[in-house]
């Protein structure tokens, strides 16, 4: 009856699907800000979650002993009066009966009323909280971590708000036939018992919260998913070695991208160099040209090393050769090495 009661008033609230109703009312008080709850997704055939308390906290689960204080505001949310009729062919109907064990001995329906009065809501200081857990690791010895990290479908969570009543309340059930102009026709010549349920509960009682998930990484550093996209568990050891190689992978393309822009860069100053001698007169101060034919010479035939040629071999990359002229010279050296096609005819095309 309890949780019938609950799952209307989320119903009705709304509060864009985020609201949770308490499940039971033995365990109302165990869904309080920063109480941590297991989500589990019960089957395939079953798109709802089922959320499970536990008896710690967030400081509980992690290292050290500072406690956390981010900050608890609560105000008033609205005065909750409500009154509905349930079918005992629906499943919800079906669902209060075998919860409060009503006698529905000649009744289609159920009247259940519920008096939660003015409720109020009760919701951790997002960002305060997010700026205190910034160094704080998760202790993986912890019993709780250890369960949860075993099972591929837990999800851990915490409590960050949680809507509570502020008087006694009352939940009544009553079983009867639906009439066409009233409500219910309640046959008191033939009312057994059993047929009328009424609980009373204590104020401050959580009737519904809301959780952000953690996502938690093998280092024991953790997040908190404060949006629906954003989806919690544990960062498993091939989840780590696939964003490793994703890094990886990204580091690599833009080792070759710089690769390719400083290939670009050469060949544009090549470019430019070829134009200069083919455009431009070339200076004569530091290059002088000896009487004579000028021949290509294989410089290893003269114990003269590979080296970059003095026309391509300029830029980022040094395009190197073995071949060379011995009638020119540049900056007092006596030969000019010189690929033999089509840095040498270049050369010697502007030397005329």
């Amino acid at each position: 009856m309890f949780a019938a009661a609950t799952k209307s008033f989320v119903k009705q609230v709304g509060d864009g699907g985020r609201l949770v109703p308490v499940p039971s009312l033995s365990e109302a008080d165990k869904y309080q800000p920063l109480s941590l709850v297991v989500k589990k997704k019960r089957c395939f055939l079953f798109p709802r979650y089922k959320f499970t308390s536990t008896p710690f906290t967030l400081k509980d689960i992690l290292l050290g002993d500072r406690e956390i204080s981010a900050g608890i505001s609560s105000y008033q949310l609205l005065n909750y009066e409500d009154e509905s009729d349930v079918s005992l062919y629906g499943r919800r109907g079906n669902h209060i009966v075998n919860d409060v064990g009503i006698n529905v001995t000649g009744s289609d329906s159920i009247a259940v009323k519920a008096s939660f009065g003015v409720v109020t809501k009760h919701e951790v200081e997002v960002s305060t909280l997010l700026k205190e857990i910034t160094s704080r690791k998760i202790n993986f010895d912890h019993s709780l971590i250890r369960q949860s990290r075993s099972s591929r479908k837990a999800v851990l969570c915490v409590v960050m708000e949680s809507i509570r009543t502020t008087r006694q309340c009352s939940l009544s059930v009553h079983a009867g036939i639906r009439g066409g102009a009233m409500r219910f026709h309640f046959m008191d010549e033939q009312n057994p018992k059993g047929r009328d349920k009424a609980i009373v509960f204590p104020a401050h009682t959580t009737i519904a919260f809301s959780v952000f998930e953690l996502f938690i990484y093998l280092g024991g550093a953790f997040d908190l998913c404060v949006t629906s996209v954003s989806k919690g568990g544990f960062e498993r050891e091939e989840t780590a070695t696939f964003a490793l190689l994703y890094r990886l992978r990204n580091i690599l393309f833009e080792r070759n991208r710089r690769v390719m822009d400083a290939i670009s860069r050469s060949q544009l100053y090549l470019d430019d160099l070829f134009s200069d001698y083919y455009d431009k007169p070339l200076s004569m101060s530091d290059i002088s040209l000896k009487e004579g034919t000028h021949i290509r010479v294989n410089l290893l035939n003269h114990n003269i090393p590979k080296g970059p040629c003095i026309l391509c071999g300029m830029g980022n990359f040094k395009r190197e050769t073995v071949y060379g002229c011995f009638q020119c010279s540049v900056d007092g050296q006596k030969y000019v090495r010189l690929h033999a096609v089509p840095c040498f005819d270049i050369w010697h095309k502007r030397m005329k």
